[in-house]
């Protein structure tokens, strides 16, 4: 088996995690830790704001699987973590259509959560990806 660490920034290494792992035999599979609404240095942006959350999130996702030379294509199994589902599902349509105009054909679980990593996010996406 050969594993491969992706790691697009420097910031989670403080937390002890990798963005991705890549696991190879016979076919690849990409799992990936739970995307937010960060910057590039890991601090939080878009405090209260959901869909900007939203395609934050989906923006740092595809930076991970591209990464890891993989797109939302491959993405098979999508986890979502939320603060706040009301305000999810209200704004579900920004999440469904990127995930569609992609060809994205995931299976998904949706989870409230009381608070996520830092109480800034309101949302965090879990992906598995397979080539």
């Amino acid at each position: 088996m050969e594993r491969r660490t992706i790691n697009p920034w420097t910031w989670q290494d403080a937390f002890g995690f990798v963005q991705a792992a890549e696991v190879q035999a016979p076919q690849r599979i990409l799992f990936c830790a739970g995307q937010t609404s960060n910057d590039a240095a890991g601090n939080p942006m878009h405090s209260g704001d959901m869909r900007a959350q939203i395609m934050l999130a989906l923006d740092n996702l595809e930076t991970v699987l591209r990464e890891a030379d993989f797109g939302l294509e491959d993405v098979v199994r999508l986890n979502m973590y939320t603060t706040d589902v009301d305000q999810l599902l209200a704004n579900y349509d920004a999440l469904t259509s990127r995930l569609a105009a992609a060809g994205c054909r995931q299976s998904s679980t949706l989870l409230g959560v009381t608070r996520l990593a830092f109480p800034e996010f309101m949302i965090e996406l879990e992906a598995t990806a397979v080539k």
